[in-house]
């Protein structure tokens, strides 16, 4: 089985876009259209934008669902996967490439959710850190014997999770970690609390969003980050979605289950191409991974 696997935030790259530009007549459409979508240009922002004007949300978000989709839809004849997976954001570019939004729908979903989240971000002084070396286990617990806000919220591979909360409570939590044996636990360079519930003010917004959106059923499964498992139904696909904003990123248990259910062949698309695949080799160093 084929799996194709889309990256969330942290892929983007200055540049990135400006090779598919010139080479494609598909992608100079594409481009276009989204600019005219979003009300802004963001193709100079991909070309031309430094690395930190890059990674402003309402900048990032877009671009990476709009490189994936590019990628994508320039591989069409090629694009066969039996199953799709995203990390984050990167669901919505899964759920646009295998036909359950439109280009145009994902889009301003994706606009919609950045705009949210950093709304969201800007009410609550908040943040993430990585963690690396402890137990699921323990980080989970760590974090619920906190007295602010503070939840596991990316399972990215065995060994490497990230929480997400509160600046008090992170920090807290992120020394109680280092005492139990953490090789590394720092704090993230990011705009907030993403999949956390400071992130309930942004899913509110976005459930009105999506439940105005139509949702088709996919070409195939697409493994959903709430609770790691494949889903083609409308209804759920739409339910997860909404869920995805607070709820953690099971990324961990996403690959595992792929694993289980029989994917032996890995594609990641768009952004750098270095994300996903990272990980997927944190997994299994032998398992083939090919970069759109």
């Amino acid at each position: 089985m084929k799996a194709y696997v889309f990256p969330g935030q942290g892929a983007q790259f200055p540049g990135m876009g400006k090779d598919l530009f010139e080479e494609s007549a598909l992608a100079r459409e594409m481009f276009g259209q989204a600019n005219e979508i979003l009300g802004f240009d963001l193709t100079s922002v991909m070309f031309e934008g430094s690395e930190e004007a890059l990674k402003q949300t309402n900048v990032t978000q877009p671009a990476i669902f709009l490189h994936s989709l590019i990628k994508a839809k320039m591989a069409s004849e090629n694009f066969r996967p039996d199953a799709a997976a995203g990390h984050s954001l990167g669901e919505f570019s899964a759920l646009a490439a295998c036909g359950a939004l439109s280009f145009e729908d994902g889009l301003r979903l994706v606009h919609q959710r950045a705009a949210a989240m950093q709304k969201a971000c800007e009410a609550v002084k908040s943040t993430m850190a990585a963690i690396v070396g402890v137990d699921d286990e323990i980080v989970e617990q760590t974090c619920a014997e906190s007295s602010g806000v503070v939840v596991a919220a990316n399972y990215n591979c065995p060994g490497q999770l990230v929480i997400s909360g509160t600046v008090e409570a992170v920090e807290e939590t992120v020394e109680k970690l280092k005492e139990k044996g953490a090789k590394r636990a720092v704090l993230l360079q990011v705009g907030g609390a993403f999949h956390s519930p400071l992130m309930e003010p942004a899913k509110k917004e976005l459930e009105i969003a999506i439940r105005n959106t139509s949702i088709h059923q996919p070409v195939c499964p697409i493994y959903q980050n709430i609770d790691a498992k494949p889903y083609t139904d409308p209804k759920i696909i739409s339910d997860n979605l909404i869920a995805q904003l607070t709820g953690p990123v099971r990324w961990t248990q996403t690959m595992m289950n792929m694993i289980a259910d029989g994917v032996s062949d890995w594609v990641e698309v768009g952004g750098n191409g270095k994300v996903l695949s990272g990980l997927i080799r944190r997994v299994d160093r032998k398992l083939p991974v090919t970069v759109l």
